[in-house]
């Protein structure tokens, strides 16, 4: 096994993270993490360098140091340890309502991107994420105003069904849905609302420029949702719509 590779499966277990895990946060398939600790394949450059960023080291230090080798009290395994109880601070790149429209222009501008305003959460490490804050109640018990902080994801094929994200599309903007991926036409797919007033619509998957999925929800602690009658009764209304049009289709 080559340093790199040795190192990487040295580092995983360090941390005691998983495959799936470490691969999550190196944004490439736990398939494509096992062939590299296997020393099926060369790591690529990039995720080196995601590497490096994530354990404070050196391209140097990755590809041509043993980092699991002891050999005094000062070791690197030593360090290691040190920085495994130490947290891996993420900065959250925050899109602002405000900004939506200038960030369907400069998402993929990594200049914009840098003058975003970040800040931390102390359950988050590693791992691409962004924050986005979200209006209306086609969400709800989401309240309106709530920032979504999402994890990058780079294969649909990987996001399970009836998934909350936020999907940046040429189209809609940005919005916050769940993903139902169509079986039949795989370039399809549907986005639903928690919030049953609202009715499904289906996108081409080409449309969508980024998707997000949720991990936390931030919002006000004196937010409360109320729902009036009126509502209520649409709800219900809207229900029984469904149930009825699923029963049609049945008989």
């Amino acid at each position: 096994m080559s340093v790199a590779n040795k190192n990487l499966k040295y580092l995983r277990k360090l941390r005691g993270w998983t495959q799936d895990e470490f691969a999550t946060k190196l944004n490439i398939k736990r398939s494509l993490l096992g062939a590299y600790e296997e020393e099926r394949a060369e790591p690529r450059i990039d995720v080196l360098e995601v590497i490096c960023d994530m354990f404070k080291l050196t391209l140097d230090e990755l590809l041509r140091k043993d980092l699991s080798v002891e050999s005094n009290s000062d070791n690197y395994l030593a360090k290691r340890r040190a920085l495994k109880l130490a947290p891996v601070i993420t900065h959250i790149p925050f899109v602002p309502v405000k900004a939506a429209a200038g960030y369907l222009a400069g998402y993929a501008d990594h200049e914009f991107v840098d003058e975003l305003n970040t800040f931390t959460l102390p359950m988050v490490s590693g791992g691409n994420y962004r924050a986005f804050e979200i209006l209306g109640d086609s969400m709800l018990p989401t309240p309106s105003g709530s920032v979504i902080v999402g994890e990058k994801v780079d294969e649909l094929e990987s996001l399970k069904n009836n998934t909350a994200c936020i999907l940046v599309s040429r189209n809609d903007g940005i919005v916050y849905k769940r993903v139902q991926k169509n079986t039949k036409a795989k370039n399809k797919i549907t986005l639903v609302s928690d919030n049953p007033t609202f009715q499904p619509y289906t996108i081409n998957s080409d449309e969508v420029l980024e998707m997000w999925q949720a991990q936390y929800v931030i919002s006000k602690t004196n937010v409360a949702q109320n729902w009036d009658v009126g509502q209520l009764v649409n709800i219900v209304a809207n229900l029984q719509q469904q149930v009825d049009g699923m029963k049609k289709k049945i008989n």
